[in-house]
């Protein structure tokens, strides 16, 4: 699963899971270039940063335009917080959409030319909060279920020139999951919540796109690989009796 002299872009790729990939890709022998609107706090080995708000149309473009060549796009930017649906009014929640849904589809537009010169791989970073209830972040959920049913459809359109997929990630463990999970204690309980016992590191998903960017996958376009160590227990399991003693 070797990428050497491919060029990759991974967008908000300064951090979390977005700087797990470029990390990844950048090992793999790929030639990474992250963008995000400020500059990661620690410089990425391998990567070079490029500012970028994948919201504006017209930066986005001339981003592309500017750029030589590129073999792998990774859709990565986007995130929410937290605010439960009648907290914020309809134009608050469409900005959530706007980053996590829109501005996937505006930038790979944007590159969609130079990825079919490339025959190039397309990832979209979903959610599984786009497959199941998202209190608090409900309009991220409905953005991330659109993303993924955007690239099954961009997949059948630009095929056979471009693969597209997406990557369903589950709960990850990054420098902000004190923000969703509380302290050490709290991280720990939610990591006892996933079958596999822990939450996923950045480096887990940067494999799994090592592998979709690769030579690897080339058969593979239009599907949805799910990166969440098992899912989640249901919670049914834990409220029954079948199988307790009395």
């Amino acid at each position: 699963m070797e990428l050497n002299g491919k060029v990759a872009v991974v967008t908000g790729g300064t951090r979390g899971v977005g700087a797990g990939i470029a990390r990844s890709l950048a090992r793999a022998g790929a030639d990474v270039v992250v963008c995000a609107r400020r500059p990661p706090h620690t410089p990425l080995d391998r990567a070079r940063f490029r500012p970028l708000d994948v919201r504006d149309a017209d930066a986005v473009q001339a981003f592309f335009a500017e750029l030589p060549r590129l073999d792998v796009l990774v859709n990565n930017a986007g995130g929410a917080p937290y605010r439960r649906l009648d907290q914020g009014d309809a134009q608050r929640h469409a900005r959530v959409i706007e980053l996590n849904l829109i501005a996937p589809l505006t930038v790979s537009l944007a590159a969609h030319d130079h990825l079919a010169r490339t025959r190039g791989s397309l990832l979209m970073i979903g959610s599984v909060s786009g497959a199941r209830p998202s209190p608090g972040t409900a309009a991220y959920g409905a953005a991330k279920a659109g993303l993924e049913s955007l690239a099954r459809s961009m997949a059948v359109e630009w095929a056979p020139r471009v693969r597209v997929n997406t990557l369903v990630v589950g709960m990850v463990r990054t420098e902000l999951s004190h923000l969703h999970y509380g302290d050490e204690d709290g991280v720990q309980a939610v990591a006892r919540t996933v079958p596999l016992g822990r939450l996923a590191d950045p480096a887990d998903v940067g494999a799994a796109a090592v592998f979709l960017a690769s030579d690897a996958a080339r058969y593979i376009s239009g599907a949805s690989l799910l990166i969440h160590g098992g899912g989640e227990r249901p919670a049914f399991l834990d409220a029954a009796t079948a199988d307790k003693e009395t």
